[in-house]
């Protein structure tokens, strides 16, 4: 069973809601967002000067029927699922490519549950693919064929993205949790995606799974689990 997220009360920040940035503090209760504090002990972050974004994406808001685009939105009700940035940040990065230091980073919570902090994640990468439905979920290759790009999320917690044919051409760690991927590449960045049905939304690519292939020859995961791709 899943230990339920802490209260939390992120303060001095500046908060991304649809109508505009609001200088207000944000009140997390379970895995929602409230319009009141959750009590006394609540964890504080104190995030003076920081924004709070929503973790949305462009390609995935249109991927949903119309009355459920908005459930993202940082209000209460809401999934607690946002990044707190030190640095301003433009409602154009929020929908089409938020990617952010590990400097800039102060905090990302998913569902209520903190997924990174100070720039560093809060658990071992591999350690959310243990349960094999996630895993299911999650491990293999996405590809977004207009881009030329090819996804490989290996089921210990690594990936690797094929970019214009030039493998490993970003690599790094990635946490799943719910219908959300995180990920930290070894170049040194923060970046966020979204699994909207069998469609993964990441930084504007729009990507499906790629199954195995004939002749395919090239393996990315490994072990019994193992999905290959085209050489």
């Amino acid at each position: 069973m899943t230990t339920p997220p802490p209260a939390v009360v992120v303060t001095g920040a500046r908060v991304m809601h649809p109508s505009g940035v609001v200088a207000e503090d944000l009140h997390v209760v379970g895995d929602r967002l409230v319009a009141a504090p959750g009590g006394r002990d609540a964890h504080v972050v104190d995030a003076e000067g920081a924004s709070v974004v929503p973790l949305l994406f462009e390609s995935a808001i249109a991927q949903l029927p119309p009355g459920e685009r908005d459930r993202f939105d940082l209000v209460p009700g809401n999934p607690a699922t946002f990044a707190v940035v030190r640095r301003r940040v433009t409602e154009s990065q929020v929908h089409r490519m938020l990617v952010v230091d590990p400097g800039d980073l102060l905090a990302v919570y998913v569902a209520g549950h903190l997924e990174a902090h100070d720039g560093e994640p809060t658990r071992p990468a591999g350690e959310d693919l243990t349960d094999p439905a996630v895993r299911a979920t999650w491990a293999g290759t996405w590809h977004d064929s207009g881009r030329a790009l090819q996804q490989h999320l290996r089921p210990d917690g690594r990936y690797s993205e094929t970019r214009g044919g030039r493998a490993d051409a970003y690599t790094g760690r990635y946490w799943v949790r719910e219908d959300r991927i995180t990920y930290l590449d070894d170049s040194g960045f923060w970046a966020f995606g979204q699994l909207v049905g069998d469609v993964l939304h990441h930084a504007g690519f729009v990507m499906s799974r790629r199954r195995s292939l004939p002749g395919s020859t090239r393996s990315w995961l490994g072990g019994a689990a193992t999905r290959t791709v085209e050489p």
